[in-house]
């Protein structure tokens, strides 16, 4: 067994994660398909979300920190006129508004209100601990606490679709952004209300889709194949230099 153990270099591999799952799933498949438990990953994806999540393997582990502190691509979609206790649809709807027929220009008028540096109040259904315990484990009992505002960023967003009362955009952001109450918060400028309906991460730090390997593949992929995708430590210390 320590022999197999000595044999699984180290490194990044890069998931495409699928709707549904959670980070935890993703590490329990490699431990099993690498025989290999010194794995960790870079940051959550809700289940709802899809794309890339990383996964450090072996003496990979100790940069864990520094790959999550990286800034992040998302492309999402939200839904005007309904909020909803988590922020996306993973709840149940709490308030219905009518959405006005807003132009081009007043959807993007929302976004801009949300660029540069400012602050998010985590959602309740959130892995944040109060008191140490996670915020959402309170929520499921049907409380809610006060939470400290964060400071995050955008550094950019594209606006890619308006079909009232949906709207596609991409967000570029910092590390501990939420997206969904992103959503929320443009819902609630625009005077409507909103949710997020969908997420997919598109990079974190220098790595993206391009070379990750699919959910799917990730779970019949044989321990040489793993290997052959994972990003070895000497690649990264150039990607990160």
């Amino acid at each position: 067994m320590e022999a197999m153990i000595e044999e699984v270099p180290s490194g990044v591999l890069v998931v495409d994660k699928d709707s549904g799952m959670t980070s935890h799933d993703l590490v329990a498949i490699t431990r099993r398909q690498l025989n290999f438990k010194k794995i960790g990953h870079c940051g959550t994806l809700d289940p709802m979300a899809t794309g890339v999540m990383m996964l450090v393997i072996g003496k990979a582990t100790k940069l864990q920190d520094r790959l999550m502190s990286e800034d992040k691509v998302y492309d999402g979609s939200l839904k005007l006129g309904e909020t909803t206790g988590s922020q996306d649809k993973e709840s149940d709807i709490e308030e219905v508004r009518e959405v006005p027929a807003y132009s081009d220009v007043e959807i993007k008028e929302g976004f801009e209100h949300f660029v540069g540096d400012f602050e998010q109040i985590p959602p309740m259904v959130s892995a944040i601990k109060k008191n140490g315990v996670p915020l959402y484990k309170l929520a499921r009992q049907g409380k809610t606490v006060e939470r400290k505002p964060r400071a995050v960023r955008v550094m950019d967003y594209q606006i890619h679709r308006v079909g009232l009362p949906e709207v596609d955009f991409t967000v570029h952001c910092t590390k501990g952004f939420y997206v969904r109450t992103y959503a929320h918060d443009i819902g609630q400028q625009l005077g409507c209300g909103a949710h997020l309906i969908a997420l997919r991460r598109t990079r974190s730090g220098k790595f993206d889709l391009s070379r990750a390997i699919k959910t799917e593949d990730l779970k019949v992929a044989s321990r040489q194949e793993i290997i052959d995708k994972m990003i070895k430590l000497d690649e990264i210390a150039e990607m990160l230099s």
